[in-house]
């Protein structure tokens, strides 16, 4: 059936929910988990009199930020490898969520998705965005969405 499963997470109590379901399915079909952490790049702002920030300071931010983000994605592939399940955690480093989950999907050739949404409605959708609705309607492999 599935061969590899992508799992984005951002340690929210929510996202939690999607690795359980990912691993527990993974573990009945016998397939791969591939933990998806996607770390943000630093804002950088131009405008004048704005609060400077060094590029030590913005290195030293950001790799704080993916060490995080590591260990967000290794939590996940040790609690698939504790329920038997093959696994590998993988952080990127990138603004475009959506896009970096398909490209990891591409990548590591994964044929499901699993993922978590918020739900939001309104203008709270508007303002915010939907990466999980960006993921199904521009991805190519199937998406499975909890909430």
């Amino acid at each position: 059936m599935y061969q590899r499963i992508l799992v984005p997470t951002d340690g929210s109590a929510l996202s939690k929910k999607a690795i359980q379901s990912a691993v527990e399915l993974a573990s009945r079909v016998g397939a791969e988990v591939v933990a998806l952490h996607v770390v943000p790049r630093y804002p950088v702002s131009y405008f004048e009199g704005a609060m400077t920030v060094t590029n030590a300071e913005v290195k030293r931010i950001e790799k704080e930020w993916a060490e995080r983000g590591q260990a967000v994605a290794e939590a996940v592939s040790k609690a698939a490898e504790k329920a038997g399940v093959r696994a590998k955690a993988v952080t990127v480093k990138s603004d475009l969520v959506a896009e970096s989950i398909l490209a990891a999907a591409r990548k590591h050739k994964c044929d499901l998705v699993v993922m978590a949404s918020h739900g939001r409605k309104g203008i709270k959708r508007l303002l915010l965005g939907s990466e999980t609705q960006h993921v199904l309607t521009h991805g190519t492999v199937p998406v499975l969405v909890l909430r």
